[in-house]
């Protein structure tokens, strides 16, 4: 069902028709000054707010949740239901916050009863051709590059840089402030503020310039290393590894939060440092 009342085109003024093969719901809510371009379509059962851009072709299905000053690139596929095979057509959502940008074909799903909801918080981009599964959370100020795909149960810490055509297995934990190499399989956790790359993916180092760059102070950047250097330099298992970091080093919400993420790491931790990088 045709309904551009809402909708104006780039440059458009309000007086001016609007676009007739803009295809929106009549029962969808879309703010203030948001712009959707032609052959774009939106569903009865999305929500989006002020200032937006939706570019031409995309389509935003039943589900979605969407703030201000978003953009969405021609071809993205926006809340459509999960590809798992348990999905019985239960009622869920596709959460995305304000000042995210979405660019050409990513596929974003919304969730499944096991937590009802897919969440992209706040200022992410997620460059073309990304893939979001079912219930992974993205926390704010995320880059997802070219091609990376992320299965179901996935989350991704705020600042976290994914390189392109970087594929994570379900259920993985990314700590805030990392950084993974292009074309990395992600098949274990990975701890807050370090690099990632090789395969079987290793620690790389910290990732001190970004740390550097978000305000970061040497001391903290010294401390994290520390830290670092006995769970991944050493040689040492990680329950020893988590032993000696507790009895050595000085507490700091860092180290805490460190520690935590260690403890809850199910699926176990990426490896450690090998100089010979086997």
């Amino acid at each position: 069902m045709i309904d551009n009342k809402n909708i104006v085109l780039p440059g458009t003024p309000q007086s001016m028709k609007y676009h007739p093969l803009t295809n929106i719901h009549p029962n969808a809510k879309i703010g203030k000054n948001t712009v959707v371009q032609a052959f774009a379509t939106i569903e009865a059962d999305v929500v989006i707010g002020e200032n937006c851009w939706i570019g031409a072709n995309a389509v935003i299905m039943d589900g979605t949740r969407m703030g201000d000053n978003c953009k969405i690139f021609p071809g993205a596929i926006v809340g459509a239901i999960p590809q798992d095979l348990k999905f019985n057509n239960e009622y869920s959502t596709l959460q995305i916050g304000n000042n995210v940008t979405i660019r050409e074909y990513c596929t974003l799903n919304r969730g499944t009863d096991a937590s009802g909801t897919t969440i992209i918080e706040d200022d992410c981009l997620l460059m073309a051709y990304v893939h979001i599964a079912h219930d992974c959370i993205v926390r704010r100020r995320c880059v997802l590059a070219n091609n990376v795909t992320l299965a179901g149960h996935i989350e991704v810490g705020e600042y976290a840089v994914l390189g392109g055509m970087v594929a994570v297995h379900q259920f993985v934990r990314i700590g805030k402030h990392t950084m993974i190499g292009g074309g990395s399989l992600v098949r274990k956790d990975v701890p807050p503020y370090v690099k990632a790359a090789r395969e079987p993916l290793s620690y790389a180092g910290l990732n001190s310039i970004g740390l550097r760059r978000r305000g970061f102070s040497k001391e903290t950047i010294h401390h994290l290393q520390d830290i670092y250097r006995i769970l991944f330099v050493k040689g040492y298992n990680t329950r020893r590894a988590i032993e000696i970091i507790e009895t050595t080093v000085d507490a700091t919400d860092e180290r805490e939060e460190i520690l935590a993420f260690l403890q809850e790491a199910d699926r176990g931790l990426m490896r450690g440092f090998k100089a010979n990088g086997k």
